[in-house]
């Protein structure tokens, strides 16, 4: 007798070994007809199997359906190789090489003669849904690894035919066939093609062959799938809402900043947008002020010999803007931290002195491939809101229960209250005693729960030298973005021998906690610019005030009431211009202005405005004094 453990506990015997789709069955039509793969064991060795997997001995099952997240990822794994099997109907000619499954979707890298069209991908699409109709069983069988080589090379795969090659001569690998394609793949699948539905192909980029710019560059075609028809369409809105907050695109619209391509990776911020970067530093200023940290600043370009005692030289070199002087070797900081360490290290410090928090607007480049930039979000030369704090392995977690509390503050000043709290857990590979692990685990553990927050782990996702906890924030539409950080080293004061004097005289290695809240200036500003559409909160928004005459006969009022509110440490802005009041009022809503305050003859003699407010709002006519007393709790409250 075969011995299941279903998900809710409860037991069914079998009499001889089954397939999943066999357990399902067992437990009724609908189950059957939803299943697309079953999860075996439990716990970490839990895994995925298809529907057609022979169960041969007592084991844990869970059906999976649509229902289930992994389900989700069985059907764009699956519309992948739908969608190769596709291109290969069309295109006999093009090859296939490798088709993951990403965020929202999956792609399929192709090699063919000519760049695929619109009009291409359009085609494609409607032959996967013909092929999904078809509702072809999706079937999978093992070869010895020289076996499977052949059968690629047989029909001019030459790609699948190098990937298998790379693989161990000893290893058999699986293919999954479905109708008259079949590919190399671990699996699983979902049963049928007729159980992937609900899909859309987004677009083509260009991709290197195994993501080495000196290999070929092939085509990628994006997809998205979903289980139903009303959560694709939901996606599908939401993409075009995305696309309407293209940071890129307001970016150009509010004459905020711009990429150039005398410097690939690097931004041009124009004066409106050099002054969002000025507010969000400067608040940042104020916080470090506020919460015990010093800052510091050091030098952009540091020795080679630097690099190489902590490591970054031999692991990171690639990635590093390197330059020569005088015989001598330097590269340009992709990173703060060796810097603040070199810091530490001038003067004798205490026990006494510890914590000691540095902060730094450090200006870092990292060479990073020019098809992964991306605007303002994703560039070569960018500044982080670093900082380091140097302590204890007992002064850890009230570290980090007072930064984590720090970091909600922040991120809601900012508008964002959705924050994902991970908990990064010990790597295989690591350095330190299982006792300093799990100390250090416990204390950023325990830090998050003082700070009131729920967490998940990540085990094994830590750094060889620490664990870490990672803040992602959600934005407007849902979207996560993980922008803070803050992560346990022993390593780094090791390698450069930073010490301090303890209580018992002798010297002590301090452990250095990597911190960031904001993370990127750069890629922050992005976010904020999407996360509000561009219309940035009033304390945020380059021009906070434009005052607008009616005619060329309350200009020196407008002139006053500027000077006033200037005065008062608001951005405010005069239009004198001879155009009508409603193309100015048009004009500066285009731009996301806040307030526009129109002055006609009946406000200039009695010391008032009219209040217009961003969204199309009429606040009607209030005195001066009184506007004035609304945009200071606007700014004051982050409104």
């Amino acid at each position: 007798m075969i011995k299941i453990t279903l998900p809710d506990g409860s037991q069914r015997d079998y009499p001889a070994p089954l397939t999943v789709a066999e357990v399902a069955a067992s437990i009724g039509t609908g189950l059957a007809k939803a299943a697309l793969g079953g999860k075996v064991g439990r716990g970490d060795a839990a895994r995925l199997v298809d529907t057609s997997y022979l169960i041969e001995a007592d084991e844990s099952l869970a059906i999976i359906t649509d229902k289930q997240p992994e389900g989700l990822e069985l059907i764009r794994h699956s519309t992948a190789h739908l969608l190769a099997y596709a291109v290969k109907e069309l295109f006999p000619d093009a090859q296939v090489t490798i088709g993951p499954v990403i965020e929202h979707g999956f792609y399929y890298d192709f090699s063919y003669k000519r760049p695929f069209t619109p009009e291409d991908l359009a085609a494609i699409e409607k032959k996967m849904s013909e092929l999904a109709k078809k509702d072809e069983p999706v079937v999978r069988r093992v070869l010895p690894r020289d076996e499977a080589v052949a059968h690629f090379k047989s029909i001019g795969e030459a790609y699948k035919a190098e990937i298998i090659g790379s693989i161990p001569a000893d290893q058999e690998v699986s293919l999954y066939r479905e109708g008259a394609f079949e590919d190399l793949c671990r699996g699983p699948h979902v049963p049928s093609t007729g159980k992937l539905k609900h899909f859309k192909l987004m677009k083509v980029a260009g991709a290197y062959w195994r993501g080495d710019h000196r290999n070929e560059m092939l085509q990628r075609i994006y997809g998205t799938a979903w289980a139903s028809k009303e959560d694709l369409q939901q996606h599908l809105t939401m993409l075009e809402e995305a696309e309407k907050r293209d940071h890129r695109k307001l970016g150009r619209e509010l004459d905020l900043f711009h990429i150039d391509d005398h410097a690939p990776g690097v931004v041009f911020w124009h004066p409106k947008g050099w002054t969002v970067w000025q507010e969000v530093e400067q608040y940042m200023r104020q916080v470090y002020r506020d919460n015990g940290y010093q800052e510091v600043k050091g030098p952009q370009i540091l020795d080679q010999g630097l690099w190489e005692k902590t490591g970054h030289w031999g692991k990171y070199r690639e990635n590093m803007f390197v330059t020569e002087s005088e015989k001598r070797d330097y590269a340009l900081k992709p990173m703060n931290c060796p810097g603040h360490i070199l810091i530490f290290k001038q003067g004798l410090k205490s026990y006494r002195d510890l914590p000691l928090r540095y902060g730094e607007f450090g200006q870092c480049h990292r060479n990073e491939p020019s098809g992964g930039l991306h605007g303002i979000m994703r560039v070569r030369g960018f500044t982080q809101d670093d900082g380091h704090i140097f302590c204890t392995e007992d002064q850890v977690q009230a570290e980090v229960q007072a930064f984590t509390t720090l970091l909600k503050k922040v991120y809601a000043d900012f508008g964002f209250t959705n924050i994902i709290y991970k908990l990064s857990t010990r790597p295989e590979q690591r350095i330190g005693s299982d006792e300093s692990w799990d100390k250090a685990e416990a204390a950023l553990a325990e830090g998050l729960r003082a700070s009131g927050c729920d967490f998940e782990y990540l085990p094994g996702e830590g750094a060889f030298y620490g664990p870490k906890i990672e803040y992602t924030l959600k934005d407007a539409l849902g979207r996560p973005w993980q922008c803070g950080t803050i992560q346990i080293d022993a390593n780094l004061p090791e390698r450069l021998d930073a010490d301090f004097v303890g209580e018992d005289g002798n010297r002590h290695r301090p452990l250095m906690l990597h911190r960031a809240i904001v993370g990127s200036l750069e890629r922050f500003i992005g976010i904020l610019i999407e996360q509000h559409a561009g219309a940035l909160p009033v304390w945020l928004s380059p021009t906070q005030v434009v005052v607008s005459a009616i005619t060329d006969a309350q200009q020196d009022y407008v002139r006053e009431v500027v000077k006033t509110l200037q005065k008062q440490g608001v951005r405010a802005q005069a239009d004198l211009r001879n155009e009508k009041i409603t193309y100015k009022i048009r004009e500066h809503s285009m731009q996301k202005v806040p307030y526009i305050l129109v002055v006609g003859d009946k406000e200039k003699a009695s010391g008032a405005v009219a209040v217009r407010a961003r969204g199309n709002q009429d606040l009607g006519v209030m005195s001066l004094s009184d506007f004035q007393s609304k945009l200071a709790a606007d700014i004051a409250s982050k409104a």
